[in-house]
């Protein structure tokens, strides 16, 4: 990134500095198409995850230069993060959401339905599922609900925000149609993102930012050459480091668990019968509030979170647990805790010494009698 910004020219420009932009950027959407399995004219580099979901949720987008009837319905997990309930270009009425099992699970029998309808009604289908839920850490069955919207002729949009660099993200395994990324997951910096399609042709009719044309006419403005590159640089460290990472945050989450679970009688593990991204545990411990262990894990240097962080500043019963039938009690009292690439077991021992001592502090106060 540092030589990115001495880079002073812009991409777009047919001179020697603009050139020299240029190579950074194609260099760059080449590293990205591998790591998402696709070519790199189909890759669109955004501000972020937010932005690429706003770009590819819309009923018009075309594919293999064919034109065809604008997609009639989005079909989201319950669970989705916010950035895809929101359904953008659908309206209200366009969007249903798709039950999750009580392990955390887009419920598959739920999308027969719901697709099975939308078909008889004569909609195309345009489905968004996450590769992993950003609260849980609970792994989505995105090839096999690719399958059922493949049958119906429909379109597969795979959020794999938070879990790219944790575990494989190639769109042809995946079976997407389109795959959406966040730098600063997988260690970029914040406010670079891409949409990646899978190989073929595609084009949306209602882009957001138009102007210069640039990204193959799919996101106007110049390019984030910087950011742009750190996410390259973040991907390469990401495809190098990711058995050894998985193995290591997979034994280390385990453990920890486990360790809660002994000390702590009653602690709900979210997800846990469900396959999960190695490096996220989301607990409750019962009669808890997440507000009140949040403030005291943070006095005590640990950083974690009550459900999404893009909820800024905001502790709030889930969406996701409520969607998989979790106790509202339960659900309010959430916390999950993240590992990451610069984490060591030594992390997760003085987080379950630091957090055994808050609980007993809280319910030593709680149960003291009253003066």
């Amino acid at each position: 990134m540092c030589a990115a910004f001495e880079l002073c020219g812009n991409a777009s420009s047919v001179h020697a500095e603009g050139r020299a932009a240029r190579a950074l950027l194609d260099a760059a959407r080449a590293e990205m198409a591998a790591f998402a399995g696709t070519v790199p004219k189909n890759v669109v580099f955004t501000s972020g995850g937010t932005e690429a979901l706003n770009l590819v949720l819309t009923p018009y987008i075309e594919t293999s230069g064919e034109k065809s009837n604008p997609f009639g319905l989005l079909l989201a997990g319950a669970g989705e993060h916010p950035a895809v309930l929101a359904g953008h270009r659908f309206a209200p009425t366009q969007l249903e959401l798709i039950g999750l099992t009580p392990s955390g699970v887009l419920d598959l029998e739920a999308l027969d339905r719901s697709v099975a309808l939308a078909s008889a009604a004569g909609h195309r289908v345009m489905l968004a599922v996450q590769a992993a839920n950003n609260e849980t850490g609970v792994l989505q069955p995105v090839a096999a609900a690719a399958e059922r919207i493949h049958a119906a002729g429909g379109f597969l949009v795979c959020d794999a925000v938070q879990a790219a660099g944790k575990i494989p993200c190639d769109i042809g395994s995946l079976g997407a149609d389109a795959i959406v990324f966040s730098a600063h997951k997988f260690g970029g910096p914040k406010g670079a993102g891409a949409l990646c399609f899978c190989p073929g042709s595609y084009h949306i009719k209602n882009v957001l930012l138009r102007g210069g044309g640039q990204e193959g006419g799919l996101r106007a403005g110049t390019e984030n050459i910087a950011g742009i590159a750190g996410m390259a640089a973040a991907v390469v460290a990401a495809k190098v480091r990711l058995g050894e990472l998985t193995t290591a945050l997979s034994f280390w989450r385990d453990e920890m668990e486990a360790e809660i679970a002994h000390a702590l009688p009653g602690a709900v593990f979210f997800g846990a019968g469900a396959q999960r991204l190695p490096n996220t545990s989301c607990f409750a411990l019962p009669s808890i509030e997440a507000q009140l262990l949040l403030m005291a894990l943070d006095v005590e240097g640990f950083a974690v979170s009550s459900g999404s962080a893009c909820s800024s500043g905001k502790v709030k019963r889930s969406h996701v647990l409520s969607a998989m039938g979790a106790e509202p009690e339960l659900a309010w009292g959430a916390i999950r805790v993240s590992l990451g690439w610069n984490s060591h077991r030594e992390d997760c021992v003085s987080f379950v010494q630091a957090l055994v001592r808050i609980v007993k502090s809280i319910r030593a106060r709680r149960d003291k009698p009253a003066a």
